[in-house]
């Protein structure tokens, strides 16, 4: 690996970077807004994102439902609450709790909402995350539910990437920078400390301590057994880890595979498996999910029952327990479908479908109640069709709570889904989004992220139609390795030395679109972001005769450092360890950084990132472009100062990011 003079950018607040930075904001800016398709791309898509017709998803807490909001009138958001009662209405009546704009502004803080978690079961406190800019270090700050206002001498953590959770209305657990030999590599918590009210940070007591090498240590109280139970996680590499019970002050290590994802619930408890398990003569495939008994697990005296278990092209995507059930996500082809399971007569497990519904139509069952009851919400949505959120339970049939209105015509589209043959010959599927009669070479945006066991799901696409669809672009979702569409074999084939694969899907789709007449090189645009950017990062310089405009965001693209940049080492078990030679042979291949070329010809291309952004570092879109501009290629570039790895703080700034997304790609693939 030689020298590399572009380093300096990588210097996150320096001046001359940030220099660096302004002055090719203002070309991109000067050459992209300024006209009135980009004013209407973005007065449009601002409409989109501060509508009152969006759904205010929510969270329950006793006979509360809190939400998030942002809107044109409160760009750094409200928290609020309400009842069920009032949120079935039209136009419910929301208890505003916390208005971030006005504690913005009377702490001279640009405070970006992470989220909050309330001690439950009393609902009476919360602790409120807060982020400067938005990066995923933040401040947590206990909050009075009651007198809506932060607890002067309560709890409270300054700036770090924290973990912490409640373990009783007077103590919570937590993961911090507590100083040297604290934190992981990766920049996250290395111990877990029991913290009681009134008692100094510093003084907690330490009961879990991992080591340097893992990605991070994580904990959470059981409310169930009155907090007595304590669960541990060590996470040694990303998709890796040693799950503990910490009882009685023993910690009990859970006899289950490394890559197996352990959830306790209620007594029992259930296991995601990622490969194949053989125990005690009994063979579990992966992507089962098995469940069993804890306290005999650990005594190892317990067997499992398989909760579900996979086939070719029916995995499960996600399960949330109730009361007495379990809610399980299970995706067909590429489109989920929501079942209910519940343990009959003979402690057998039924599982059955909350709704009918047609082929493309996406559903996304959880929990009401944090599990209190056993009712169960439901998120319905499509490519076309507007979200719709449902409430169901045990005696009650479902009903729609909230639906989103329409934002786009649709009657003259349609989603397809087709299947391309990649290079090894495995079949990849794809969505295909388009005017029902269009016929002939149409502009064509291909999105794909492929990494992380990441599904690319349907979703409606408000912005996408407005933009994109509605003004006769075809857009496309590619389901590549890589991602989970088709399970834990789908993401292990395109892991570290087969990360090939999952370009290969790529290409292979982009490929079957030109062989299918639907677009051609020159109209043909792709878009990813963070791995995805990596994705796109690969093919602008592996394939750039197959595109004519790319769409770069928050990405990956320097493989050789990509582990020394915040939180990149947590991700070595996806892509692999540069200083280890026999890993940097394969590295090496799809570093795009080392591997552009002055002497070649390469599509026009948009690089975006956020100076806030600390888990994908922006020096890697800062130096793709020094590199870029150094060699005589084409690139335009922005840089949000704000807004974290989502890219921007507000809807404001989303709304101008999207935009002009949208008009580089208007703008360079019509006038090829």
């Amino acid at each position: 690996m030689s020298t590399d003079p572009h380093i300096w950018l990588e210097q996150i607040d320096d001046e001359k970077a940030l220099d660096w930075v302004r002055a090719r904001n203002d070309l991109t800016v000067s050459k992209f807004t300024q006209n009135d398709r980009f004013r209407g791309f973005q007065e449009r898509i601002r409409s989109i994102l501060d509508s009152d017709d969006r759904i205010p998803m929510f969270e329950t807490c006793g006979d509360s439902l809190y939400n998030f909001w942002q809107d044109k009138d409160h760009p750094k958001g409200l928290w609020r609450r309400t009842t069920l009662e009032e949120y079935s209405k039209t136009r419910p009546d929301w208890e505003v709790v916390l208005d971030l704009d006005a504690l913005a502004k009377s702490e001279d803080e640009n405070w970006v909402w992470a989220d909050a978690s309330m001690c439950r079961p009393e609902c009476t406190k919360a602790l409120v995350r807060l982020s400067r800019g938005g990066g995923d270090a933040i401040v947590i700050r206990e909050f009075d539910l009651r007198t809506k206002d932060f607890v002067s001498d309560g709890f409270f953590v300054p700036e770090a990437k924290t973990h912490v959770t409640w373990a009783g209305p007077d103590r919570v657990l937590i993961g911090s920078d507590f100083g040297e030999g604290t934190l992981t590599d990766s920049g996250y918590p290395m111990t877990m400390r029991e913290w009681d009210r009134g008692g100094l940070l510093e003084n907690a007591r330490e009961y879990y301590r991992g080591q340097s090498s893992d990605v991070y240590v994580y904990s959470r109280a059981d409310p169930f057994t009155d907090f007595r139970d304590y669960y541990v996680g060590r996470a040694t590499d990303f998709f890796n880890d040693e799950f503990f019970v910490y009882r009685n002050n023993e910690l009990i290590k859970l006899d289950k595979p490394d890559s197996a994802i352990a959830t306790p619930h209620r007594g029992q408890l259930f296991l995601l498996l990622k490969h194949d398990w053989d125990r005690r003569g009994e063979r579990f495939k992966a992507g089962s999910l098995l469940v069993g008994q804890l306290d005999d697990i650990l005594a190892g005296t317990g067997d499992y029952q398989v909760l579900f278990a996979p086939t070719e092209h029916s995995v499960l995507i996600s399960h949330t327990g109730t009361k007495n059930s379990i809610i399980l996500n299970i995706s067909e082809n590429v489109c989920t479908k929501t079942f209910v399971a519940t343990k009959g007569d003979n402690d057998d497990w039924n599982l059955e479908q909350v709704q009918k519904s047609n082929s493309f139509l996406n559903e996304s069952g959880f929990a009401y109640e944090s599990q209190e009851s056993d009712r169960t919400l439901m998120l319905s949505e499509s490519f076309l069709e507007p979200s719709s959120l449902s409430l169901s339970g045990p005696n009650e049939s479902p009903r729609v709570l909230k639906k989103t209105r329409s934002f786009f015509e649709n009657e003259a589209l349609e989603t397809t889904q087709h299947w391309a043959e990649s290079k090894d010959g495995t079949k990849i599927p794809y969505y295909q989004i388009s005017q029902r009669d269009a016929t002939g070479i149409r502009p064509t945006l291909l999105y794909g992220y492929g990494g992380f066991s990441v599904s690319l799901l349907p979703a409606y696409t408000p912005v996408a139609g407005n933009t994109w669809l509605n003004r006769g672009g075809t857009y496309v979702i590619a389901n590549i390795r890589g991602g989970g569409e088709f399970g834990p074999d789908w993401h292990h084939q395109a892991l570290k030395e087969n990360r090939n694969r999952a370009y290969e899907d790529f290409i292979a789709v982009a490929e079957d679109l030109i062989h299918r007449g639907i677009t051609e090189p020159k109209h043909l645009g792709i878009q990813g972001g963070s791995n995805g950017g990596l994705l796109m990062g690969n093919m602008y310089v592996q394939r750039p005769d197959l595109f004519g405009a790319v769409v770069c965001q928050v990405p990956l693209l320097d493989m050789s450092r990509y582990h020394l940049l915040l939180a990149g080492a947590s991700w070595m078990a996806e892509y692999g360890d540069p200083e280890k030679p026999e890993e940097w042979e394969y590295l090496k291949n799809f570093s795009a950084y080392q591997n552009v070329r002055a002497d070649r010809t390469y599509p026009t291309i948009l690089i975006t990132t956020s100076t806030r952004d600390d888990r994908v570092h922006p020096g890697h879109a800062r130096k793709m472009v020094a590199k870029l501009e150094e060699m005589g290629h084409k690139v335009h570039y922005y840089e949000n100062i704000e807004g974290g790895h989502a890219g921007a703080a507000d809807n404001k700034q989303r709304a101008f990011m999207q935009a002009l997304v949208w008009e580089f790609l208007w703008e360079t693939l019509e006038r090829s």
